[in-house]
């Protein structure tokens, strides 16, 4: 914009006639310094994303794949592998204004072929992949940083038809990009393709995040794992009308935790699919699996019989004694309540029922007290245990504040009621994992705006320790939706490299207590 002159606006004040003159010239000032930073701001924001969509990618060969690698805007960071048609895996590798998509276009013939004929490469297929994830991230990043120069320049030579200005924006665009790629640098988590989250096709998760066994005692982390992850795609490509069958490592035993189905008839084909998928041991069911706990209601628990894996169960406020009594008749169905405790798919499980029955939804005076009290029996029947030298590893209760009374005297205690998923370690040692609604809430998903997930998890335990040794979270899109999401947790005193911890209770420790 043109500057005001001032002794061409001394002159034109002289004259009172060519006052509004000088007005009209005071208002082409330029405008505040703020003002202008901003305009350049988003001019090399927009024209360094605008770079980046149109040219900002590369094409490179990873082990037998082609993929595509993209960096991409984004608040929290990450990287995205897009496994077409399968779904998308996330890892939070870093934290950074930058995400890395990679998307995998194709299997390359040749190379898939060879690896079939000669399986010996797989050992090397690891070297192989971090090289070339090496070179294409490189690659990517020579290609980002002229796609950001390139683009905020441009633009930039667009709106202020200034060359000076425009070359301002690039270095500025550039230098933005340094400053991301040093933060993703120093945020760089290597570990983080341990607890992998997977969305898509729920049967294809268990052969893309790998088994418990061999994720905590086979740590090498992007050079084992991400080829694990190249050649178990390599096999879901391999196929055409079925996908691998899910092998899951003899050592584990794994659990299948559901909780609150409240008479969603649909949950039993999803619990029968994670059964079978999964290949799981046991089911443990955390109480509310009816609505109202009538006998007109039983019928409903009927499929129960036909999963063809032990069940056990736990009554939680919305099922009533005659629910329970009605279970208790089902073969491989095992009730747990006032404490007890039996050894099902070899761990030892103890539970007990919640002490209020409320189908209605009502508040009963003094809930809380009656939920604590129940915990207290539940405490004082796995320290009986220990002390009888049949110690207990899981514990079972329905309601939250329950299950917290048990903390120093078992490994995990397993719980729902609230209708959202969530873990915790208590201050003497015991996780506390709470599972969301399998059922999605039943009838009450009708209630909301946006339907109430259904939620699941697998627990993977050492066979020979009966340690936990991961879970996986799965949640499926509610009512109408057909989303699934499942997302890898390790505990920490799992993680490569960490200490166990030393005050978390163990199934073989002395009795012990808050």
């Amino acid at each position: 914009m043109a500057r005001v002159n001032v002794a061409d606006l001394k002159r034109l004040l002289r004259t009172p006639g060519r006052r509004r003159a000088a007005r009209a010239l005071t208002l082409t000032r330029e405008p505040h310094p703020w003002l202008r930073a901003l305009g350049l701001v988003t001019v090399v924001l927009a024209g360094a994303w605008l770079g980046l969509l149109i040219v900002g990618n590369v094409r490179a060969p990873v082990g037998p794949m082609n993929t595509t690698m993209t960096l991409r805007p984004s608040l929290s960071g990450g990287t995205k592998i897009n496994i077409s048609p399968l779904g998308a895996l996330e890892l939070n590798s870093h934290v950074a204004p930058v995400r890395l998509d990679v998307n995998v276009d194709q299997l390359d013939p040749e190379r898939s072929q060879a690896l079939v004929d000669h399986p010996e490469r797989i050992s090397g297929l690891q070297n192989e992949v971090v090289h070339d994830v090496e070179r294409g991230t490189f690659d990517l990043a020579v290609r980002s940083c002229v796609a950001v120069v390139s683009g905020a320049t441009a633009l930039g030579l667009a709106v202020y038809r200034r060359p000076r200005r425009a070359l301002a924006a690039g270095g500025l665009a550039l230098t933005l990009l340094a400053a991301s790629g040093a933060t993703a640098y120093a945020t760089w988590n290597p570990k983080s393709v341990l607890e992998p989250r997977f969305s898509g096709l729920l049967s294809s998760a268990p052969s893309l995040v790998g088994n418990a066994r061999s994720i905590v005692t086979e740590f090498d982390v992007y050079q084992k794992e991400l080829a694990r992850l190249v050649t178990n795609v390599t096999k879901l490509y391999d196929v055409t009308s079925t996908l691998p069958a899910y092998q899951p490592d003899p050592t584990t035993i794994r659990v299948l935790h559901v909780s609150d189905i409240h008479l969603n008839p649909a949950s039993w084909k999803i619990i029968a699919s994670l059964v079978e998928q999964y290949k799981v041991n046991v089911i443990v069911d955390s109480g509310d699996t009816m609505d109202h706990g009538t006998a007109a209601e039983n019928g409903f628990l009927d499929p129960v019989a036909d999963l063809g894996v032990p069940y056990v169960w736990v009554r939680g406020n919305h099922d009533s004694m005659a629910t329970q009594r009605y279970l208790e008749r089902m073969k491989n169905v095992h009730v747990l309540d006032d404490g007890r405790a039996e050894t099902v798919a070899g761990l030892r499980f103890a539970g007990i029922g919640d002490p209020q029955f409320t189908p209605d939804r009502s508040t009963v005076p003094g809930g809380n007290a009656a939920e604590q009290l129940a915990g207290t029996r539940l405490a004082s029947a796995l320290r009986d245990q220990q002390a009888k030298g049949t110690p207990v590893d899981v514990a079972i209760a329905h309601e939250p504040s329950a299950a917290r009374e048990t903390d120093g005297t078992v490994p995990l205690v397993l719980c729902g009621h609230l209708h959202h998923e969530g873990t915790e370690v208590m201050k003497y040692g015991t996780r506390l994992r709470m599972e969301g609604s399998t059922g999605g809430s039943g009838l009450r998903a009708v209630e909301h705006e946006y339907p109430a997930p259904i939620e699941a998890s697998i627990l993977y335990f050492d066979r020979d320790g009966h340690h936990l040794q991961a879970w996986d979270a799965i949640k499926l899109g509610g009512l109408g939706q057909t989303t699934a999401e499942v997302s890898r947790h390790l505990p920490k005193e799992n993680q490569p490299g960490a200490t166990p911890n030393p005050t978390a209770p163990s199934a073989t420790s002395s009795p012990s207590g808050p």
